[in-house]
């Protein structure tokens, strides 16, 4: 096999999974389009793949993680929590003046105070929100672009979110973003739901990292249009490490789904079949090797 048409082939095949890799944006890191697209790539010609590719690290935010025992959930270097008195009581405050114009602040509200109630039912943390917002142990707000925490925002998609380990508590939203709180209201193609990022980015700030699970609101990645608000086994075995388990818990309460108003509209793709991509890619192949 000439060095040429073994250089037309790793193209072509890229080509083939850049075409039929759905898309995926990460409530943290780049799009994992290329990420994943990469990996696959580097499996099919150096037959090895790491489990998720590592971004960038920061101060606060580490990617890094080290996988616990043989679970799919991981955790934050040293793993941090909170630690309080028992009862455990966290608060929470929304900036007043970071939020965006299209929706109510009763509206996101009501999205982060489902969202924790969520966590608060399978731990022995509950969490309460408070007007003060400069006393508040976990700080939600929406911002654009660089501001002033090192990890700024990069538009439209992408980085939709990030908060930081225990205990920061800061939990940040891009403000360009098109966020929903209900998809029968919201009719963009790109848009995203608060509370599905909202849960998951709460879990961040309880100490957990990314869930290799694809069915955990841990794992980092959302399309838009998708909903994701239901803790899966995987996320609360890894809280329940961390904080213990809510006594009003029991394993039955994951057959029984939360009540939502909102209805997912899936989000679809204007890009070609399998079988034209397939053809596509053989007809650069044949190129490559007559020309």
């Amino acid at each position: 096999m000439s060095l040429l048409f073994s250089y037309c082939l790793y193209l072509s095949f890229f080509f083939f999974l850049l075409l039929n890799v759905t898309p995926s944006f990460s409530t943290r890191t780049v799009p994992t389009i290329a990420s994943d697209t990469l990996k696959k790539i580097e499996a099919f010609f150096y037959a090895r793949s790491d489990s998720y590719a590592a971004a960038r690290k920061s101060e606060y935010i580490h990617h890094s993680f080290t996988l616990h025992g043989i679970q799919h959930y991981v955790y934050f270097p040293e793993k941090p929590r909170w630690v309080r008195m028992k009862p455990m009581t966290l608060t929470y405050a929304i900036s007043n003046d970071n939020l965006i114009n299209y929706l109510s602040l009763s509206d996101i509200q009501h999205v982060f105070k489902r969202a924790f109630s969520r966590w608060a039912s399978v731990i022995p943390v509950s969490f309460m929100e408070i007007n003060d917002y400069g006393f508040a142990d976990i700080k939600i707000g929406f911002y654009s672009g660089d501001h002033g925490d090192g990890e700024p925002f990069d538009g439209v998609l992408g980085i939709l979110a990030h908060s930081f380990s225990p205990v920061s508590g800061r939990l940040h939203l891009d403000a360009a973003e098109r966020w929903a709180v209900d998809f029968r209201k919201e009719k963009s193609m790109v848009a995203v739901d608060l509370e599905s990022v909202a849960v998951h980015e709460i879990g961040h700030l309880l100490g957990l990292g990314h869930s290799l699970v694809k069915e955990a609101v841990m794992y980092p990645s959302l399309k838009p249009r998708d909903r994701k608000i239901d803790l899966h086994l995987d996320d609360i075995e890894g809280v329940q490490a961390l904080y213990g388990s809510n006594p009003n818990y029991t394993v039955s309460d994951l057959s029984e789904s939360y009540i939502s108003t909102n209805v997912a509209v899936d989000f679809k793709s204007n890009r070609p079949s399998t079988w034209a991509n397939i053809i596509l890619v053989l007809i650069m192949i044949f190129l490559c090797m007559y020309y």
